[in-house]
């Protein structure tokens, strides 16, 4: 069983963050400055290795090479795409693919079918938890449009990953693109995209949906999706403020199989080592709205109870001929799920990970 770490590519200013919050803004702010809200909260997260420009292959390759060196034996970035518009591509056009270590270490996309927040900490408990200007619109001409980019780009590396043969993609908001589309449109653009690809590359794709929602996953299927899968798949986000690791963990493991059997289509699980959006939020005390960036917090967490978690999810059966089973994330700081060395457990995490590797 393969597995995979998500990467979150926002480590580096941008034009459109210097215009809305300050020049150099990056999301290490939120990371420093947050403080525990309540008894026992682990704030503020502390990297270890310290905050990173992740646009610097050297300081990447350091990271990555402590990933692949305790059982992570690919990366999924994301990937930001809005009509031909891209964001955040330097982390992984210079940081990844210009490290040694990424120039050869297996590598996907994931399209994060949104565009980044303007506003950090999120201030205010009556706005929108997705901000319309954030929506990335699409159609079928889009869609294929940006599959040849990521053909002429990505999917031709050597060291691009497949699965059954076929290269790897999978999209973050899977229900905001069929519905926004519609059932019979997003069938037309998956197919479409496929045939781009097979008269340009000659390759064919494996298409995965991440989290379709009740109404939608019984048609991905016959849009042409491959697998389902999530990102962060551990909070209840309606349930209580403070949720338990072990608890979750155990929920939600025995909801991976019905997945599957609602779509139709293989299920790979993703795991994340926590969750705690805290630094995205301004603190409202007692107050506190139950929306994110104040969703839900994970408490209990421990290398110890992720490597349990873990181990399930390399132990869960697949129909696929060599299935992908992903951690979210090896960076996510600012949502509080990560692999890389904090102040709290050092390289507990990563530990966890090569022990759940020979269990």
């Amino acid at each position: 069983m393969r597995l995979a770490a998500y990467v979150y590519t926002g480590w580096h200013p941008i034009p459109e963050r210097d215009a809305s919050f300050h020049e150099g803004f990056t999301e290490w702010e939120l990371v420093r400055s947050c403080r525990a809200r309540f008894g026992g909260h682990g704030q503020p997260r502390v990297p270890m290795l310290g905050a990173y420009d992740d646009r610097d292959p050297v300081e990447v390759g350091r990271r990555l090479n402590l990933a692949l060196g305790h059982g992570i034996g690919a990366f999924v970035y994301g990937v930001f795409w809005c009509r031909g518009k891209r964001v955040f591509e330097q982390a992984l056009n210079e940081g990844y693919l210009g490290s040694d270590e990424g120039s050869t270490a297996p590598f996907a996309l994931m399209w994060a079918n949104r565009m980044p927040r303007r506003v950090l900490p999120v201030r205010r408990s009556e706005a929108a938890v997705i901000d319309p200007a954030r929506r990335v619109p699409s159609d079928v001409e889009d869609f294929v449009a940006f599959i040849t980019m990521l053909a002429e780009d990505y999917f031709q590396r050597p060291n691009y990953i497949r699965v059954g043969g076929a290269v790897y993609l999978s999209i973050f908001d899977s229900t905001f693109f069929i519905k926004e589309l519609g059932v019979a449109a997003a069938r037309e653009a998956v197919s479409a995209a496929r045939e781009r690809l097979r008269e340009m590359a000659g390759l064919e794709l494996h298409l995965a949906a991440v989290e379709p929602n009740a109404a939608y996953i019984g048609e991905v299927a016959s849009i042409g999706f491959d697998s389902v899968t999530h990102y962060v798949f551990l909070p209840d986000w309606k349930g209580p403020s403070l949720q338990d690791y072990r608890e979750m963990a155990v929920r939600r493991e025995g909801e991976w199989s019905g997945f599957g059997a609602r779509s139709g289509l293989p299920y790979m699980p993703s795991v994340a080592p926590g969750w705690d959006a805290s630094p995205r939020g301004a603190d409202f005390g007692k107050t506190r709205p139950d929306r994110y960036p104040w969703s839900p917090v994970i408490t209990g967490e421990h290398p110890e109870h992720f490597q349990e978690h873990l181990s399930s999810a390399l132990a869960f059966p697949s129909s696929l001929e060599d299935p992908l089973v992903f951690v979210a994330s090896l960076n996510e700081w600012s949502e509080g799920h990560y692999l890389e060395p904090d102040d709290r457990f050092g390289l507990g995490w990563l530990e966890a990970v090569a022990r759940a590797r020979t269990d």
